[in-house]
């Protein structure tokens, strides 16, 4: 029987990225894969390239034992249910039980770096999810993804009209990835050989400080933009009196934390191991978007 792979969350744009890349990069039949999501309905146009389609709905366990049956490889796509009620970890490990039970062989997981030691506030939601992986039993490989380029155009659009981007960060660096180097490098994890049990870390090629990615935003559109350095009590009074939703204050001050702590500092060759591409840089990323960052 031919193996066949199973991505979740099938309709995002990572789970989109990863389904073209594997059909498109790497050459992977359309009848040997599967896009799984809560509403199949979406999946039309991949459905229409002879892509098997099914509802995997992550609230729903036996929905999941049903899509994964007669999987061999399944990709989990992790949830974006971030409600601090540990959603997120309870739908995850359901992902992970069905699995189990419907015989899958080797488990695909999109984590972050470094969650055993991360200032994020939904670190533990992967920890959690990647403990409950070891512990299964199965096989497993767990791309533990960098923060995406396309980060950058919630807060760098904003800045660049004002001229001032307000950052608790201090000198830390993070090293960004567009998102769809990382869809590319987990298609190619998808489609190699079987390993052993392997945890990647996808990165891009340079980690940058706050103010050399504000010099770099500033060269690709002509605007100036200078940082405005705060500590994190005052960012988050800041978003608050600037109307950002409180209960989403504490997960942007604490992207700034962590990257101020150097816990997302590391550069790995991952992204270019597994896909056989480097990665674009970020100059080259913000001048080829100048103009969404420009408004």
């Amino acid at each position: 029987m031919t193996a066949r792979t199973l991505v979740t969350g099938a309709s995002g744009q990572l789970g989109t990225g990863v389904i073209e890349h594997l059909l498109s990069s790497f050459k992977m039949p359309a009848s040997a894969l599967v896009a799984g999501s809560r509403d199949p309905g979406k999946l039309k146009d991949i459905e229409a390239r002879g892509v098997e389609t099914r509802k995997a709905d992550f609230d729903d366990e036996n929905s999941l034992e049903a899509a994964f049956k007669g999987i061999d490889r399944l990709l989990i796509i992790s949830t974006d249910a971030l409600d601090g009620a540990g959603t997120r970890l309870r739908q995850h490990k359901a992902a992970v039980s069905a699995a189990k039970a419907a015989g899958v062989t080797r488990l695909f997981y999109t984590s972050m770096p470094n969650p055993e030691d991360s200032l994020i506030t939904f670190a533990p939601d992967h920890l959690g999810t990647e403990e409950a992986i070891k512990s299964s039993g199965l096989d497993y490989t767990i791309f533990r993804n960098g923060w995406y380029m396309e980060n950058l155009f919630m807060a760098l659009p904003q800045a660049l009209a004002s001229g001032q981007w307000y950052s608790s960060a201090g000198n830390g660096k993070i090293a960004h990835i567009a998102r769809d180097d990382i869809a590319r490098a987990i298609a190619g994890g998808l489609s190699a050989p079987a390993a052993e049990n392997v945890i990647h870390t996808l990165t891009g090629p340079v980690a940058h400080t706050t103010e050399e990615i504000a010099a770099l935003a500033s060269n690709a559109t002509g605007k100036p933009l200078s940082v405005v350095h705060l500590d994190d009590a005052q960012l988050a009074g800041g978003m608050a009196e600037a109307g950002v939703p409180a209960p989403f204050i504490p997960t942007f001050v604490s992207f700034d934390a962590n990257t101020r702590e150097g816990k997302i500092s590391m550069v790995t060759g991952d992204a270019a191991t597994l896909s056989g591409v480097e990665p674009t840089g970020l100059e080259s990323f913000l001048k080829a978007n100048s103009a969404v960052l420009s408004g």
